[in-house]
């Protein structure tokens, strides 16, 4: 599933091809992807100048003159600029200027038109790039949960998931089944430096392509050749050499150095 790295990047890209332009028509053709009002959304898009875009999370948000349209990409979706359609364009924008292709092939993403900004994305937690220091510390201290579904919560922090926290918490050297609350205040420190750094090279690698991922040009991402533990099991860790283990987590495969994240 793209996590903030990609979608990041598909935001960077798209950007300059959506913002400032007018809707001419739209379709979608799953209702998997469009799980409710898929026959009145194309009229209410038809028409409407895109005013923002803007990443909330996993979500990429277009905020047009009435309403905002919500994209998650799921595990297999991408946005794509003026690209030929395929047997799983799901949906299609036709601008005054270009066409975005939504396709999808598992069909998990979701497309979602609401008046106001959608109740799901207002109850995420902050931005893990944005959010200073002493409250990320404070929020963390007081919970009493294992630090990597915590991280993984999205209303704790937005955007990461399995790739990424694997990599921030190798990177701060905590085993991922370590209690939040009990980590002291400086390796807290070093959990967030790990995971503004991890993100900002993350982001400028143009996110990871393991499978499907590809930015709104159609151009795979560079960061899965700098992973240092994720998917990689058995293989040494390239900071003391011993095998990489992997876990399950709060029902996520985890991968982790048994000897860099003993606690």
């Amino acid at each position: 599933m793209p996590e903030l790295p990609e979608v990041e990047t598909v935001l960077r890209t798209i950007t300059p091809f959506l913002l400032g332009r007018r809707i001419e028509h739209a379709q979608f053709t799953s209702r998997f992807v469009v799980p409710s009002g898929i026959e009145e959304l194309p009229s209410r898009l038809a028409g409407q100048t895109i005013a923002a875009v803007e990443r909330r999370g996993k979500f990429i948000v277009l905020e047009l003159e009435r309403g905002f349209l919500a994209i998650h990409l799921g595990m297999t979706g991408k946005l794509l600029v003026d690209a030929p359609r395929s047997a799983y364009t799901h949906a299609v924008l036709t601008l005054d200027q270009g066409i975005i292709v939504y396709d999808d092939i598992r069909q998990f993403g979701k497309i979602e038109w609401s008046a106001e900004l959608p109740t799901r994305i207002a109850r995420l937690g902050p931005e893990p790039l944005l959010i200073p220091w002493d409250a990320f510390y404070q929020a963390l201290h007081r919970r009493k949960t294992k630090i990597k579904p915590l991280l993984l919560n999205q209303t704790f922090v937005r955007g990461l998931g399995n790739i990424y926290v694997d990599e921030i918490l190798f990177r701060a050297r905590i085993h991922p089944r370590a209690v939040a609350s009990r980590l002291s205040k400086v390796r807290v420190h070093r959990l967030y430096q790990s995971m503004v750094e991890t993100l900002t090279l993350a982001i400028a690698h143009r996110g990871s392509s393991i499978s499907d991922y590809v930015d709104a040009e159609g151009n795979k991402g560079g960061f899965q050749l700098l992973h240092q533990v994720y998917a990689k099991e058995g293989k040494p860790c390239g900071n003391c050499g011993a095998p990489i283990r992997r876990i399950v987590v709060a029902q996520r495969g985890t991968h982790y150095c048994p000897v860099c994240q003993r606690s």
